[in-house]
């Protein structure tokens, strides 16, 4: 379980990524190209489109994606990459040491390319699960097999797992987070949506329910009686769930009770035999992070029928196993939570999904075979010198900071000092003996995989936290700041055009990687991160009056998104997105110093490339890093629940605000692009 504090710069992309040498596979964007600048816009109202309009109309979003831009060409430029890697060591198994990594991953990859034998298995490799579902008859049979499930690393019902604790940040603990949805968010279930649009899709998720249990060998007309009960049951956990603006807050994320006190609360569940299911007798304690959602499960063991159970369990069992086994299940999976969700036009061909399989169970194994030879030391040495020279300029404009008070101040600077950088890749890379995988049982391999990391997950509780772990996979295309271990970290897929190029000018870099380099620290200031202190523990480190200050900063910062519309008359949600959104700002503002200082000391610090100014290349490349277009039930989706705003307003909300941004282009008050006064927004 990735607790919801980790901080990626975007959600996630799709597939893993690689890293250098990939401009073979597909056209890496490089510099700047004027030619591209659509000349109907005009900068001063629309950098977003200025820069992107005319390249996404000429890159239609692909078939399988359900989204395109600069983070989707880097992921499907490096997912060949990675590829190559997975393809070789299958071709290869007889010569390689089984053992190894490289026969591990080679061994898994061949088990997934054989269609045939997934098919002709059918609902086979998980009879046993749903057996066990047929056999239930009483509450504590069903409690039991939900233990199971967890101790199997299938997770049914809810969420579970460890991180460090919000109190003492030294200590890995574990939390129960509310889960069990098949839709997106609680608001599915409740409400109608604009133009019926949540009950549509309702409606078609009751058909999918229906058609997976038929397809897993349920009769059609009890399949179609078990999908109501299903979303009946689902209703009632959305019911007693938290909307994902709630779940932002640090304070619904941690609720500290010992075992004895969960088992009073929830006594139907058994938290002392779960926790013993999972090897953990030793805990002390644990997050139960969202009390009423436990409540809610717990009063259902007791009164909702055992039939209404096993329907609900034995869907989750297909669905989850849906995409390693039969096409027929495989494709009935992708028609909902693919076409339906997010608009996805057809699914991913066998190898990509194989590959994504592959970097969910062995991603960070993966990762250590193509970072020795996609990844330059050069590379890490010059990011390391942008994260330095950001971290500087973050240190001075907290110093100049003319509504906070000494005192916070000091709070504040003490964090910065605390800051933990992670550039490329773990310095020690994690052990995978005692995972077997077969060349010839695909979903074997996807449960054993699932297992081996449930059971290092649950073997790291009630330890001490392992600071030198990393959270994403080398080969991602992403970064992250952690609150607590009040890390910033940068994986290796990252640090490549257009967000950096080691060879390119500062202008490019530092609106680039600079960017996202101050956006990952600024996130230790948002309104999240801004609760924790120097050592990642929730304490608050503010007077009352500075927290006032910054609260009404933030609130006009969530006005000006709360007024961008997205599409069909459906907006961002200032809060929800609040903490990015302050991110980018400071982040921004704060490379762009950088990026002056380091300016001022070129030979010639304002020469120019192709007819642009240094200072109009640095948020030309800003813009180009947030080119992205959405499919639109895919950009209905996230509204509700991506944390970032849609990219085409992250690419204009900071520079709007900034006044370099207007100087740089000749921007005029009034223009869009300049906001000025009350509406300007300044907090870092």
């Amino acid at each position: 379980m990735k607790h919801r504090l980790i901080k990626p710069l975007v959600l996630a992309v799709g597939l893993a990524c690689s890293g250098f040498a990939l401009a073979n596979k597909i056209e890496l964007t490089r510099g700047i190209d004027v030619r591209q600048f659509d000349a109907q816009r005009k900068v001063c109202d629309d950098l977003f489109g200025y820069v992107n309009a005319n390249w996404l109309k000429a890159n239609a979003i692909p078939g399988d994606r359900s989204t395109w831009g600069s983070f989707e060409q880097l992921d499907e430029a490096s997912i060949h990459a990675t590829h190559e890697i997975a393809e070789a060591a299958a071709k290869n198994l007889a010569t390689l040491d089984p053992a190894s990594i490289d026969a591990k991953i080679g061994a898994f990859y061949k088990s997934g390319m054989d269609a045939a034998a997934a098919n002709k298995a059918g609902v086979a490799p998980i009879a046993d699960w749903l057996k066990r579902v047929d056999s239930l008859k009483s509450p504590e049979d069903i409690v039991g097999f939900v233990h199971d499930t967890h101790a199997a690393g299938l997770g049914l019902l809810f969420n579970f797992g460890g991180e460090a604790d919000f109190k003492n940040s030294s200590m890995e603990i574990a939390y129960a987070f509310q889960g069990g949805l098949g839709l997106p968010e609680r608001a599915y279930y409740l409400e109608d949506g604009k133009d019926g649009s949540y009950k549509k899709i309702r409606e078609a998720y009751q058909a999918y329910v229906a058609q997976l249990l038929e397809l897993g060998g349920t009769p059609k007309a009890a399949a179609t009686k078990q999908a109501e009960s299903v979303l009946a049951f689902e209703k009632r956990l959305a019911t007693a769930s938290l909307a994902p603006v709630e779940l932002r807050s640090p304070e619904n994320q941690y609720n500290f009770v010992t075992l004895d006190e969960a088992q009073k609360k929830n006594p139907h569940f058994g938290w002392n035999k779960f926790f013993a299911r999972q090897n953990l007798s030793d805990s002390k304690g644990f997050s139960l992070s969202q009390p009423k959602f436990f409540a809610e499960v717990d009063t259902m063991i007791e009164q909702v029928p055992v039939a209404d159970w096993q329907a609900y369990l034995r869907f989750k069992t297909l669905d989850g196993a849906a995409p390693y086994l039969t096409d027929a299940l495989a494709e009935a999976h992708f028609g909902f939570h693919g076409k339906t969700l997010r608009g996805q036009q057809e699914n991913q061909p066998r190898w990509k999904r194989v590959m994504e399989s592959i970097e969910n169970g062995m991603g960070m194994a993966m990762g250590q075979l193509y970072v020795a030879k996609n990844f330059p030391p050069e590379a890490k040495q010059r990011a390391q010198e942008l994260v330095d020279n950001l971290r500087q300029a973050t240190k001075a404009r907290i110093e100049k900071l003319d509504w906070m008070s000494a005192d916070t101040k000091k709070k504040a600077l003490e964090k910065w000092a605390s800051f933990t950088p992670k550039i490329g890749y773990p310095e020690d890379w994690r052990k995978w003996d005692g995972l077997t995988v077969k060349a010839d049982n695909y979903f074997a391999n996807v449960a054993a995989a699932a297992r081996f990391n449930n059971d290092w997950a649950m073997s790291k509780i009630n330890k001490p936290v392992d600071r030198r772990e990393w959270g994403m996979t080398p080969q991602t295309v992403n970064a992250y700041y952690n609150p607590l271990q009040n890390e910033i970290v940068f994986p290796a897929a990252i640090l490549q055009p257009p967000f950096f190029d080691a060879k390119a000018d500062d202008a490019l870099n530092y609106g680039g990687i600079g960017a996202v380099i101050g956006h990952e620290i600024l996130h230790g200031y948002d309104d999240e991160g801004s609760k924790f202190d120097a050592k990642g523990n929730l304490a608050d480190w503010w007077t009352k009056e500075d927290r006032e200050k910054f609260d009404a900063r933030t609130d006009r910062l969530v006005k000006q998104f709360d007024d961008y519309v997205a599409i069909d008359g459906l907006h961002v949600k200032g809060k929800l997105t609040l903490g990015e959104n302050i991110a980018d700002l400071g982040g921004l503002a704060v490379s762009y110093d950088a990026f002056k200082l380091a300016q001022s000391k070129a030979k010639d610090p304002n020469a120019k490339i192709d007819g642009l100014s240094p200072d109009q290349r640095f948020f030309l490349n800003f813009a180009q890093v947030w080119r992205r277009a959405f499919r639109d039930a895919e950009l209905k989706r996230r509204l509700n629940v991506d944390p970032h705003a849609p990219a085409q307003f992250r690419a204009v909300g900071a520079p709007s605000n900034m006044p370099a941004f207007a100087d740089a282009f000749g921007c005029k008050a009034g223009d869009a692009m300049v906001r000025s006064g009350e509406k300007q927004v300044k907090i870092w």
